[in-house]
């Protein structure tokens, strides 16, 4: 026997012992649903290793799986089956190399991870060899395929935020409390629209009322409660799961629940936030009130952890937050003692003394329960006594008409410089038009000056516009009925329900020597009895020592307060 027929007996030989593993996959559920493409590919890839003798070890199929990245169950089982001990397969046969991967670095990564364990990466329809020239060519291979692949989801998206555009459905996880309706067809293609599923919304509804209002028993309750009052009652997901933290806050958040859905909100693979000019807004059925929507956003933003500390929020100590020292500017928090006979006494105290002593702070101390009852009695006397409201209100106002007459004058100068610098514009035009002057650049800078002059007026102008809002009109009715319901609500139920009525008008409560001083401003007090949410200015107050030299944003002193009471 020559050495030409010894060489094609032992590849033959090789070629009959060779064990392969066949791995399929189409991009899309659609494609999988079609059950065209891997049953072809199966077919093609058997036929072929047929031919070759070679004997098919197993079969792995990612169906509706995207080959960009090498996050697919049954690749991944395919990979760490290749790198066992019994060695069960000599060589991965895949149609082409893109159903294999198609980002060139990690086709490369995975080609090189299986050669150590011994197992070769085959493609039926771009044979190559081992050589470095055809090493090339399948790196080349695996650019272009790359390419392919970003130009296809460039220009997928694009269609897809077009079919948004025009209030289309396009495929992504459905809302709680929404359902998908077929409006009409185009071609082949049927489009959805999202519609109100009228059993699904009433639990919206009900998250929304109970995180406002509460069940009627306790007042306002919050999200790990509203979770587990849902659950104890047997509401469920969709998918039949319980009710966690994190579904009701992304309810209680979600702008599709006044009719807004927002689609290429973030990228589906790193889950970053995509800038607001790429989302893509599109009207639905509203199940949510939009006032009411701002008011739980609001409240949310006032509870944030980050702002607020949670013993502020729910903890039970009823002035926790607000309470602070008249001589340093710091917390007055609990402290308890025990006398003699064994009872015990709580106290607020100044925690700047407590912590650093008398050198920091001379300190004081008052009983808790004294505190709480001295500021919840003179709110109840005075501050929600209609007469008490009423002249607070008459003050607002009076300060309101007053500086409304500044604005008045400033709202008249703005528009006396709007339309000056309107009329020259036109003058400078009409003597270009009419050939008595030329646009050389004395008179470009001059047009330019104008015009910036011109949109400075405007903006300036709008901006006090929006600023002056029109004056709340309350009759004596309103007026009764908003002291009644604060009497009531600070002075009974729970500790957090009574202490975010005070925390809704008081902004602090000074402590000094023989004095209370109970803090607040008008024109919140103002807003609260019109019934719109004041939202708290969002300056992070649960951080340890954000502001260790205390050289910004320092407490105001009691003269920029507004007392609420006499």
């Amino acid at each position: 026997m020559n050495v030409e027929a010894r060489i094609r007996n032992d590849q033959a030989h090789q070629d009959a012992a060779t064990r392969a593993c066949l791995y399929l996959r189409v991009s899309t559920g659609r494609q999988a649903e079609s059950d065209l493409s891997i049953p072809d590919q199966r077919r093609q890839l058997t036929q072929w290793s047929q031919a070759r003798t070679w004997k098919i070890a197993a079969e792995y199929a990612d169906l509706g799986e995207t080959a960009t990245d090498d996050n697919r169950a049954e690749f991944q089982r395919m990979i760490e089956r290749a790198g066992d001990d019994d060695h069960p397969f000599d060589v991965i046969v895949v149609h082409s190399f893109s159903r294999f991967f198609r980002d060139a670095f990690g086709l490369e990564m995975y080609v090189r991870r299986l050669a150590k364990h011994g197992v070769r990466l085959v493609s039926i329809t771009q044979e190559l060899g081992d050589d470095p020239a055809q090493v090339m060519m399948r790196q080349i291979i695996a650019l272009f395929d790359e390419y392919q692949s970003r130009e296809n989801s460039k220009h997928v998206l694009r269609a897809m935020k077009e079919n948004a555009r025009q209030g289309f459905y396009n495929g992504s996880p459905l809302p709680l409390g929404y359902a998908v309706e077929e409006v009409e067809k185009r071609g082949a293609r049927i489009k959805k629209k999202l519609v109100v599923d009228a059993v699904e919304a009433e639990t919206i509804k009900l998250m929304f009322r109970l995180y406002r209002l509460g069940d009627g028993k306790s007042g306002p309750i919050g999200i790990k409660a509203i979770a587990s009052w849902l659950n104890t009652r047997g509401y469920r997901t969709r998918n039949g799961g319980l009710f966690g933290v994190g579904t009701v806050h992304k309810i209680l958040t979600n702008t599709v629940y006044i009719g807004q859905w927002i689609f290429n909100r973030r990228c589906a693979k790193t889950l970053q936030q995509k800038p607001e000019g790429e989302r893509i807004v599109v009207d639905v059925p509203p199940i949510i009130e939009t006032g009411e929507f701002e008011a739980v956003q609001a409240s949310l933003k006032s509870r944030d952890p980050r702002v607020a500390a949670p013993r502020v929020v729910t903890g039970p100590i009823l002035l926790t937050g607000l309470t602070v020292c008249a001589s340093c500017g710091g917390a007055m928090t609990l402290r308890t003692g025990t006398s003699k006979s064994g009872a015990v006494h709580k106290y607020y105290t100044c925690s700047t003394c407590a912590r650093q002593g008398k050198v920091a702070c001379k300190g004081r101390s008052i009983p808790m329960q004294k505190l709480d009852d001295l500021v919840t009695e003179h709110l109840y006397e005075r501050l929600f006594h209609p007469a008490r409201l009423t002249a607070i209100l008459a003050s607002v106002a009076a300060n309101r008409a007053e500086k409304a007459l500044d604005v008045d004058r400033r709202v008249a100068g703005l528009q006396t410089e709007v339309t000056d610098a309107e009329e020259k514009l036109k003058r400078l035009y009409k003597m270009v038009e009419d050939g008595v002057t030329d646009l050389d650049d004395i008179l470009k800078d001059r047009l330019a000056s104008l015009k910036f002059d011109r949109d400075r007026a405007k903006t300036a102008l709008d901006r006090i516009k929006s600023h002056n809002a029109a004056p709340t009109a309350f009759d004596s009715e309103a007026i009764e009925r908003f002291g009644r319901a604060m009497r009531e609500n600070i002075t009974s139920g729970d500790i957090p329900f009574r202490k975010a009525y005070i925390q809704s008008v008081v902004d602090r409560i000074e402590v000094d020597d023989g004095v209370v001083r109970i803090i607040g401003d008008k024109s919140t007090l103002e807003q609260v009895i019109a019934g719109k949410a004041v939202a708290s200015g969002g300056v992070r107050r649960c951080v340890p020592k954000w502001r260790t030299r205390r050289d910004s944003n320092p407490w105001p002193l009691p003269s920029e307060g507004s007392a609420l009471s006499s």
